[in-house]
This record gives C-alpha cells, sequence and structure tokens, in this order.
C-alpha cells in the first residue's frame, strides 16, 4: 500500500537505521565473474586493486582511438528476492579525455546503466542480445572526477560512486547491462541491494522487518503485534515504512495490562508482591493502599485483610476500611407518645466519612420479655433510616407502652461485614395521651329535623374512650354559633336541625387524658322532602353542582370522574396543586411510564423540609388528548388522601415538561420487593403489609372509587415497609344511579386476566367487589413472596380453570385463615365476597391474635388440583440436586449441597433441619422452603416406590 508524499511530509521519521539487503557485490569475489562482453573486443574482465589497494575484479574498456563504439556488457542472472525497487551502487573511474594526445571527438566520459525483468535466466554467451530494446534504461552516468596524471607506480585513482534505483519489479530476477560508447574507463565494483525497515519495538508493538516499496515516495503499512502481558489501545496499530528504510512515527499503541507496568519503555513488567496496578496503561505500579495486601505478582487489585472492606464505589486504591463502633451516650426525651433521641457518635468511624444511622423501634410488653416490631404508622423525622445527624423525632407511639429502640451505626461497608450493626439500645415508656383525631364520618340517615352519623374509633385511642364530643352549626352562620353534643358510643342522632339545611359538623374523642383534637369539618344535609330530592339529584348535570358529601353514603366524600368536566383542565386545577418547577430537582431515571420518564428527585416547597419524591414526565412532541389523559392521574389522586394511597404532592403544567410528581417510594413495587426479599419477613410482617393495602382499598370503596387493575405491580412499598395503592390508569368512576353500581367497559381494552373477576372478563362489570377478587390474588401474591399467579398457564387456561372452580392453592407456609380469606374473595358470587371493611377488620383480629396464624394450610403431596398446585415441584421430573434447586428457586445453595456431600435426590430427601443449618443455609424463611419441598419430597418418592440410599 502507498500513501501519497503529502503523507509522508507530514508525519516524523522514527530514529532507527536503514537496513540493506545486497542481492550482488562484486567486491567479495574471488574468481571470474563470467559476466558477457560484446563485441570481444570490447570490455575486458582484469584483476586490479581498488584505492586501498584490495585486489578486485574489475571490467575494463578503452577503445577510444576507433570511431563509432558500443561496447554492451551484460551481467549474471540477479534474484529480486521480493523486493519492488533495487538499487545499485557503481564504483568506477574514467580517464579524461583531454589528458589523451590525439585523442578523437568521438571520445566520452558517460556510460549507460540497463535493466531487464524477466522470471527465468535467458542470457548466455549465445543467445544475448546487444540492442536497447526490450531493455529499460535507468540512467546516463557521468564521473564526477576523472584522472589524467600519472605517477612513479601508475595512474592516480580518482574513484567515482554512484547510486541509481529503478522498479517497481514484479518478475523474479533481472539483468543489468552497461553500455559503452566511447569511453577509457573501469568498472571498480557494482553492489545491488535493497531496502528494508528493521524489526522494531515501538509503543509496546513489535513491529517485522518491512521491505520498503516500489517507488521512492511510497509508504508502506507495517502491522504491529502487542508485545507480552500488553493490550490493544487504539486500533490498527501500524507504522509507516518509507523509501529509505526508516520507520514513520506509529499510529495506535499498546500499553501494559492491568498488573504489569513499563519498564525500559518496551517490557511489561510484573508488579511486584506488596503492589497493584488496577488498570490498563502508562502508569507504574503503586503500593498497597493501608489494610490492603498483593501476594502474587502482577495483581490488579490489593485484598482487603480481615475486618476490612471496600464498599460498593471504593476505588481500589482507596484504603481498606472497617464498619464504625456503637453509638454512644443515647438519651431520651419523652412527651405523651412521642419521643426524641439524641446520642454522641461513633469512637471509630472505620476510617470513613459515609457513617448514618438507622433506627430500629419495638414495642414491647410491660416486663419486656416478649417485643415486636412497630406499627407502620410510627413516624420517624427526618427519617427512620439513613439519618445523618445524630437526633431523630419519634411520634405516634401508643400511650402507656414500653418501646425499645436500637439506634444503629452503619457506613458504606457495613453491608459487607458478616456480623450485625454496632448498635445502642435504650427503652422508654410513653406516658398518657389524649385520642388521636377521628378520620371520618358518615351519614346513616337523614330526616327533615335530624340525621344519625357515625365514625370510627380513632387508630390511636390512647387508652379508653370515654365519650365523644360532637360540635356542629349551620353551613350559613358562624362557627361561634356551635351547638355541642355528647355520645356515649361512636354513633350519634343530631336533632331539632332546620328543614333542607347544610350542616358543619365535627367530632373529637376524650380520655381520661383529655379530649383528642377536632376531625376536620364535614358537611352534612337534613331533608326537604325525599322526592323533591331525588329530583334535583337526577337533575343535576355533572357532579360538580351536586351537595359535595351527599352523593353515594349520604356525608361521605365521593370520587369524582375528571372526564366529566367539559374543561378537563379544571378538574386537574381543582384537584391538583401547581408546583413552581424552580421548586423540583430532577436526579436520576428510574423507570419509563406510557407517557414518558420515570425520575427521583427532590421536592423543597417554600416554608418546608426538602423531600424525595418521584416525578413522571410527558414526553416532547405530545398532542393534547395525550395530556389530558396523561393529568388525568393527578385529577384523580389528589381527591385521595389516605396514608395507604399514594400521595400526589402536585403538578407542573406551565413549564416542559409537564410533569406529575408523588411521594418517593424507596422499595419500589411490591412484587419485585418481594421477589429480591424472598423468605426475609414473618408472617406477621406480610400481614401487616397486606393490612395497609386493604385499608387503601377500603378508602377507595367507601368513594365509590374501583381500581380495576389491583396487583402486586402497582402497590409501592416505602423504607417502613408501609404498602401503598398506586395507579390509577385503569380506574373509573362509579355512577350511583342504581343500587347496584358497577363500571362495564365500552372500550374492550385489554384486562389483567390474572388478576381480574370472571364477571369483569365476561362482561366488562368491575365493582368494588372485583376489586375484592383482585385482592385476593395480591395476599397470594405476598405470601408466596412474589410468584406469578397461575404460573406459566395461558390467560385462556387460566379463564378455564376458574370457570371449573379451581383456585390457586396456599403458598408455602401459608397459614390456612390467610388462605381461607383468599378463597372468600374469589367466591364464584360476587355479592358474597367480603367487603374491604370486612377484610382490614380481619386482618385486624389475626394481627391481635398472632396464634391464629399459626395453623398453615396443608398442601396435597399429590394435588388435587393438578392445573393449578404448582407450588410443589414433582420429584420425579428431576435428574439432579441442581435442577430441583433451580425448580424450587434455591440455587444460591448449590455449592453447599453438593459441597457437604448431598450429591443426590435420596440423600437430600434424608435431609433435616440441623443439616441445613451445618451447610449454611441459616435464614429461617429459606429453611422452611426447602424442608416442605423435602416433606413433599419423601411423600412423592413413597409413591413411587423410589429406593432412598
Amino acid at each position: 500500500m502507498t500513501v501519497d508524499l503529502f503523507a509522508l511530509l507530514c508525519v516524523l521519521v522514527i530514529t532507527s537505521s536503514a537496513m540493506e539487503e545486497t542481492l550482488m557485490d562484486t567486491r567479495v569475489a574471488t574468481a571470474e565473474l563470467g559476466w558477457t562482453a560484446y563485441p570481444n573486443s570490447g570490455w575486458e574482465e582484469v584483476s586490479g586493486y581498488d584505492e586501498n589497494l584490495n585486489t578486485i575484479r574489475t571490467y575494463q574498456v578503452c577503445n577510444v582511438f576507433e570511431p563509432s563504439q558500443n561496447n554492451w556488457l551484460l551481467t549474471t542472472f540477479i534474484d529480486r528476492r521480493g523486493a519492488q525497487r533495487i538499487y545499485v551502487e557503481i564504483r568506477f573511474t574514467v580517464r579524461d579525455c583531454s589528458s589523451i594526445p590525439n585523442v578523437p571527438g568521438s571520445c566520452k566520459e558517460t556510460f549507460n546503466l540497463y535493466y531487464y525483468e524477466t522470471d527465468a535466466v535467458i542470457a548466455t554467451k549465445g543467445t544475448v542480445f546487444w540492442m536497447e530494446a526490450p531493455y529499460l534504461k535507468v540512467d546516463t552516468i557521468a564521473a564526477d572526477e576523472s584522472f589524467s596524471q600519472v605517477d612513479f607506480g601508475g595512474r592516480l585513482m580518482k574513484v567515482n560512486t554512484e547510486v541509481r534505483s529503478f522498479g517497481p519489479l514484479s518478475k523474479n530476477g533481472f539483468y543489468l547491462a552497461f553500455q559503452d560508447y566511447g569511453a577509457c574507463m573501469s568498472l571498480l565494483s557494482v553492489r545491488v541491494f535493497y531496502k528494508k525497515c528493521p524489526s522494531v519495538v515501538q509503543n509496546f508493538a513489535v513491529f517485522p522487518e518491512t521491505m520498503t516499496g516500489a517507488e521512492s515516495t511510497s509508504l508502506v503499512i507495517a502491522r504491529g503485534t502487542c508485545i507480552a502481558n500488553s493490550e490493544e489501545v487504539d486500533v490498527p496499530i501500524k507504522l509507516y515504512c518509507n523509501g529509505d528504510g526508516e520507520w514513520m512515527v506509529p499510529i495506535g499503541s499498546c500499553t501494559c495490562k492491568a498488573g504489569f507496568e513499563p519498564d525500559n519503555g518496551n517490557v511489561c513488567r510484573a508488579c511486584p508482591p506488596g503492589t497493584f496496578k488496577p488498570t490498563q496503561g502508562p502508569s507504574l505500579c503503586l503500593q498497597c493502599p493501608p489494610n490492603s495486601r498483593s501476594t502474587s505478582e502482577a495483581a490488579t487489585i490489593c485484598v482487603c485483610r480481615n475486618g476490612y472492606y471496600r464498599g460498593d464505589g471504593d476505588q481500589p486504591d482507596k484504603p481498606c476500611t472497617s464498619v464504625p463502633s456503637s453509638p454512644r451516650n443515647v438519651i431520651s426525651i419523652v412527651n405523651e407518645t412521642s419521643v426524641i433521641l439524641e446520642w454522641h457518635a461513633p469512637r471509630e468511624t472505620g476510617g470513613r466519612d459515609d457513617v448514618v444511622y438507622n433506627i430500629v423501634c419495638k414495642k414491647c410488653q410491660a416486663n419486656r420479655r416478649s417485643c415486636s416490631h412497630c406499627d407502620d404508622n410510627v413516624e420517624f423525622v427526618p427519617r427512620q433510616l439513613g439519618l445523618t445527624e445524630t437526633r431523630v423525632f419519634i411520634s405516634n407511639l401508643l400511650a402507656h407502652t414500653v418501646y425499645s429502640f436500637e439506634i444503629q451505626a452503619v457506613n458504606g461497608v457495613s453491608n459487607k461485614s458478616p456480623y450485625p450493626a454496632q448498635h445502642v439500645s435504650i427503652d422508654i415508656t410513653t406516658n398518657q395521651a389524649a385520642p388521636s383525631i377521628v378520620p371520618i364520618m358518615h351519614q346513616i340517615s337523614s330526616t327533615m329535623n335530624s340525621f344519625t352519623l357515625s365514625w370510627p374509633q380513632p387508630e390511636q385511642p390512647n387508652g379508653i374512650i370515654l365519650d365523644y364530643e360532637l360540635r356542629y352549626y349551620e353551613k350559613d352562620h358562624a362557627e361561634i354559633n356551635s351547638t355541642i353534643l355528647r355520645s356515649q358510643t361512636n354513633t350519634a342522632r343530631v336533632e331539632a336541625l332546620r328543614p333542607g339545611t347544610v350542616y358543619v359538623v365535627q367530632v373529637r374523642a376524650r380520655t381520661v387524658a383529655g379530649f383528642g383534637k377536632y376531625s376536620s369539618k364535614m358537611c352534612f344535609q337534613t331533608l326537604t322532602d325525599e322526592l323533591s330530592l331525588r329530583a334535583d339529584m337526577s337533575n343535576c348535570p355533572s357532579p360538580l353542582g351536586c351537595p359535595t358529601h351527599f352523593s353515594g353514603s349520604p356525608g361521605m366524600k365521593i370520587y369524582i370522574d375528571p372526564f366529566t368536566y367539559e374543561d378537563p383542565n379544571e378538574a386537574v386545577r381543582e384537584f391538583a396543586k401547581e408546583i413552581d418547577v424552580s421548586t423540583v430537582k430532577i436526579e436520576e431515571v428510574i423507570g419509563a411510564g406510557e407517557f414518558g420518564e420515570v425520575y427521583k428527585g427532590r421536592l423543597k416547597l417554600p416554608g418546608k423540609r426538602e423531600i424525595y419524591v418521584a416525578i413522571k414526565t410527558l414526553k416532547a412532541g405530545y398532542v393534547e388528548k395525550q395530556r389530558r389523559d396523561f393529568l388525568s392521574e393527578a385529577s384523580i389522586m389528589g381527591q385521595f388522601d389516605h396514608p395507604n394511597i399514594i400521595r400526589l404532592e402536585g403538578v407542573v403544567t406551565k413549564s416542559r415538561p409537564v410533569m406529575i410528581v408523588t411521594e418517593f417510594m424507596e422499595n419500589g413495587a411490591l412484587d419485585s420487593f418481594l421477589r429480591q426479599n424472598d423468605g426475609q419477613f414473618t408472617v406477621i410482617q406480610l400481614v401487616g403489609m397486606m393490612r395497609g393495602i386493604s385499608a387503601g382499598m377500603k378508602y377507595l370503596s367507601e368513594m365509590n372509587y374501583v381500581h380495576r387493575d389491583l396487583a402486586a405491580r402497582n402497590i409501592l412499598v416505602n423504607s417502613n415497609l408501609v404498602c401503598k395503592v398506586s395507579d390509577f390508569g385503569l380506574s373509573r368512576y362509579l355512577q350511583d344511579d342504581t343500587s347496584d353500581p358497577s363500571y362495564t367497559s365500552s372500550l374492550g381494552g385489554k384486562i389483567p386476566v390474572r388478576w381480574t373477576a370472571p364477571e369483569a372478563i365476561a362482561y366488562r362489570k368491575f365493582t368494588s367487589a372485583s376489586d375484592v377478587w383482585s385482592y385476593g390474588i395480591v395476599m397470594w401474591e405476598v405470601m408466596s413472596f412474589g410468584e406469578r399467579p397461575y404460573w406459566d398457564m395461558s390467560n385462556q387456561d387460566v379463564i378455564n380453570a376458574i370457570e371449573q372452580d379451581y383456585r390457586l392453592p396456599p403458598p408455602m407456609d401459608c397459614p390456612s385463615a390467610l388462605h381461607q380469606l383468599m378463597l372468600d374473595c374469589w367466591q364464584k358470587d360476587r355479592n358474597v365476597r367480603p367487603r374491604f371493611t370486612d377484610i382490614v377488620s380481619t386482618l385486624d383480629k389475626m394481627i391481635r391474635n398472632p396464634a391464629s396464624l399459626k395453623a398453615v394450610a396443608n398442601i396435597p403431596a399429590v394435588p388435587s388440583q393438578p392445573l393449578l398446585d404448582r407450588s410443589i415441584p414433582d420429584v420425579n421430573t428431576f435428574s439432579s440436586v441442581e435442577d430441583w434447586l433451580a425448580a424450587i428457586k434455591m440455587s444460591q445453595y448449590r455449592d453447599n449441597f453438593l459441597n457437604s456431600g448431598f450429591t443426590s435426590l435420596q440423600l437430600v430427601a434424608q435431609m433435616t433441619s440441623e443439616d441445613l443449618l451445618r451447610i449454611g443455609v441459616t435464614l429461617a424463611g429459606h429453611q422452611k422452603k426447602i424442608l416442605t419441598n423435602i416433606q413433599s419430597m419423601r411423600v412423592q418418592m413413597s409413591q413411587s416406590s423410589t429406593p432412598m440410599a
């Protein structure tokens, strides 16, 4: 390959001596050269001496006194050995014509050089040809100096040296021909050679010997090969060999591998013990950082010493560090049902500056013998996990209750240590406190002069409720005109009211500690007469004109479908708060939604502390319908206010991109969270999660709102394991114009079959009862730690199986009481399914009485429902222990089993819980799962008469 001369001038030449490969050199000849001369009276081979008086073989001619000379001298065949350009070095002497007396005018002081290219030896003394053609002329060669004087010993030598080149050559070899046409001269020597660039090591790459190109300006590419223990940096690695046999500056390079350093420029030397080099490149080996070591050569990283670790984000050149010691000097300040904890930082930080604190909260019996995790509604400010300050405020505790708080100090390597986090514990007892606020009121009945109200007990009564106090007044009058009414129960009839009048009502509870705070204000209306009221309601063109707290269950706020608004933007303005975009800081992408990216970010509203939020964005290029559909979810969420419903912080509609901002849920979707933590939670913790979901759904159903897509993937989990219902894309408003409110889809859209009630699949009839069916599937997902409902069955198979009254079997270790509740949710007749109010009550009883959860639902060894009972795999389908572990999703223990000698299914079938502990299966949930499958394996082996070793 050749490159033009301009490219040659644009690069530098590497300092290296060019190499010459000689093809013929008459100076080393010791016998006759045997070249062919024509005519015989022309060139003559004689022995002579060079300027250093060395004996040489020469050819002479000096027929200057004879006219019309044409003397030819032809060399023997010269093999070119692959060279494309040949150089000829001629050393000769020429007599000055003017020094010869009586010389005719035909005397010359020049001669011609020719070459003839051929694939075979063709020139012999009998077959030669003497004419310019077919020879190719190289040049006419003239002497720089000629001689004319003669000393006593002979003529004075004035030697000329001329070098000529020719090419390109393509045949096997060539002949040289010298033509004399009237000179007195002597050829002292002829050397024929070609040039090549020598083998060289540059930039840690070896380049082979390379012949020059066919032209003097040619550049020949030579590919390089990385030296030992080096790797390519830029590809391709090459040098250019120029026409003078010199290398040009290389393109591309190699550098020493990780674990090797450059030595003397062209050797990659292994890093000695005690040093390391983490990456490829020209850098040198480094000494191992503190608390680490390397014991062998070529180390790419230094291993931490025992008790020291590197964090996930630590670079290899950083010291290994250890876990912090425990916090010190913890103090508590108790104020009724809240407590402030303060402490000093650990004495030892482990050599790191990223120490944070976690708070573990436990509620204990009075004798402190038994403790359980705190309720989900306990609040921690600024947060429970990852505290950077040595102070936390904890509220919403129960009155007269013993709590134990464990303050853990953790840093970036605590998760690497096999030992529990260092911590300090403190016990406190809360004081007497007034009851918490009554969350809501319901209107049971109404007449022209009275209405009857009911309300639930405060979530935290903090003692025995002595009575309730109602405060009410006409909406059009001042609050100072309130009337007070006392009730011994959570129901009260308010009488002596005016017909057709709206009243504002509040209620509060009282214990021996005094009154709690009044509930929020709610409006209730007496009747004028039933017929006129029905007419008024039927003529109401949209929910906007109706009394907010009368439709549906009297006194209960209901959901308003944003699509009933003539201008859906009005619904956004009414139900979603506009946020200034300057208060939102986007940090990282955490997912993708139907309309655009979903980000994690921060929100800092004026006068409030900064919080983490999730930010849904509307991608650019949207049309107005996409914007309306996108913001409709905010119009829906903005109507909800419940601790188990995802909270809307607001929207950004006055800048781009359009955003929906919600609270941030650290643990993401429930299904993936459960799969990542398989076997890590107790039954009570799982029931607590399910209770939170049912409480959120109870709130939605009371607002006459149907979700339609209730599934674990649409439940979000925060850092305190609080579950919140989210994703309101498929939900719709329930019209209240019949005694059987439902939603019938006219769109024929996709339905999540595995979670959907049969009547909703068949008739698109969605109700709160169909949400209850879906809730039963969510319960199954929770208890199976995120297993896919109905496993790998097709949607049609699921539909057919449900039609035949098949139901999902209990997940492994599922209490029978929970599976029975699932079966109740899956009743074919939707009218006999429990309501969410019943589900919340049932779960509350289970939490208060954990003994009710001890009885585990039995899974028959031979399934009575073969289509669905797939939680216990058939041992006969496996050929190895490895396959069996993979089927029960316990592949992480493969090496534990095989290295401990449990290499066959027959041996595994005999294992006990002690065996599992001995081989390293220490998690209780994993032990139960494996033992349950082992028990099933024994039954299956006995039924199939499989011999056991």
